[in-house]
């Protein structure tokens, strides 16, 4: 279990959407100082996974970080949904399967297979 465990665990017993935290409130979740780089880089917050160990575990337990402020050394961190891993439904089709259905109107005589401009072999 890294150190940063304990953020996942706090941000997992969060009921709100959002949570807001300083960068002090974290270190004293975690019960360790950020590294300097954390203070200093914005790119360091980013949720891109392979950022850091700290990264991880806040994607890990459902959130992303937004509204990241360095000088005030703050953020919130967002609540996202689990990706649906299926989109089949009881038919084994997708959802939008028919969607569009009867929103295009095809001309009676008109021949699909034909091109729309007759001379477009010729350009």
């Amino acid at each position: 279990m890294s150190k940063y465990e304990a953020l996942g665990q706090f941000l997992k017993a969060q009921k709100a959407q959002l949570v807001p935290m300083t960068f002090a409130q974290i270190e004293q979740v975690i019960g360790a100082a950020l590294p300097p780089s954390a203070h200093k880089h914005r790119p360091w917050w980013s949720n891109n996974g392979s950022n850091s160990a700290l990264t991880r575990v806040w994607l890990d337990a459902g959130f992303k970080s937004e509204q990241v402020d360095m000088e005030g050394q703050k953020l919130t961190f967002r609540r996202v949904e689990a990706e649906k891993k299926t989109v089949a439904n009881s038919t084994g089709r997708h959802p939008l399967f028919g969607a569009m259905k009867g929103t295009v109107i095809i001309a009676e005589g008109t021949d699909l297979t034909q091109p729309a401009d007759p001379d477009w072999g010729d350009l």
